[in-house]
């Protein structure tokens, strides 16, 4: 265990933009395309399904215009994807630096959080252009996207500190997160929208806590799929996590150091 003294709390949040500034430098500073690595693989991915619902299928879920209800879920699932693909690694892949930084330990999958949470938000004007040329509607209900980000960021900091610990007793979980993730992007309304879910698959939404935070990020567009109840387990299963989370973190933290 780390016997140093913690920083001030501000020296902490500072430490935390610093190292998110880091991220972001080595991932595009040698990038020829830079910021548009960003948005181009959820960009890709929504014009392949696009295509193939609206071209070559007769779409039978989700709303029109199509390309904007798959952008306003494939942008956030490409935030959640990115924080539980690195918290595999948040440790290990900076050994030296979690060793010789007396930094609080939980910075080191907040960055992640924050750096994935940076290329979300660069990302939101392609859906405001898509949207714009699509001719899509625009609510009030926008205003209920702030709520959504904060609901996200709970949710995968809470994932974030159970799976970054874990990952380095047990090394299979990083393999094991990269199938679990396969199945979720199909399990959770992306494509579709959690009322298209036939009735024996309804529970999979209410233990499904993406489920009412992508609810909350179409309804600026879609009111229709705002459920609030569904948003409120949502919620709750978020906050749950975030706490399983911090658990889970101040007890194993010890036994990372020890490990690394």
């Amino acid at each position: 265990m780390n016997s140093a003294p913690r920083p001030p709390r501000a020296t902490a949040w500072s430490s935390l933009w610093l190292l998110t500034r880091r991220d972001l430098k080595v991932r595009y500073s040698t990038s020829l395309l830079g910021y548009f690595w960003s948005i181009l693989d959820p960009l890709l991915m929504s014009l392949i399904y696009w295509f193939i619902f609206t071209q070559v299928f007769s779409r039978s879920v989700g709303e029109a215009p199509y390309i904007v209800f798959l952008l306003t879920a494939l942008l956030p699932w490409m935030w959640f994807n990115g924080v539980i693909s690195d918290s595999t690694r948040a440790f290990l892949r900076d050994v030296k630096l979690v060793r010789s930084i007396a930094l609080p330990h939980w910075i080191w999958v907040g960055r992640i959080v924050c750096s994935k949470g940076i290329e979300f938000l660069l990302s939101l004007p392609v859906l405001a252009l898509f949207a714009i040329f699509s001719g899509a509607r625009v609510g009030w209900e926008l205003l209920l996207m702030p709520l959504a980000i904060v609901l996200l960021a709970i949710l995968t900091l809470g994932l974030g500190l159970i799976i970054a610990p874990l990952v380095v007793f047990f090394r299979d979980l990083e393999r094991a997160a990269k199938l679990i993730l396969r199945v979720m992007f199909y399990a959770s309304p992306i494509i579709y929208g959690a009322a298209d879910l036939p009735a024996f698959a309804q529970p999979l939404a209410w233990l499904n806590p993406l489920s009412g935070i992508f609810g909350l990020f179409r309804a600026g567009f879609f009111p229709d799929q705002l459920n609030w109840s569904l948003v409120a387990a949502s919620a709750g299963i978020s906050v749950l996590l975030l706490l399983v989370g911090v658990l889970v973190f101040r007890r194993t933290i010890g036994g990372v150091l020890k490990e690394l």
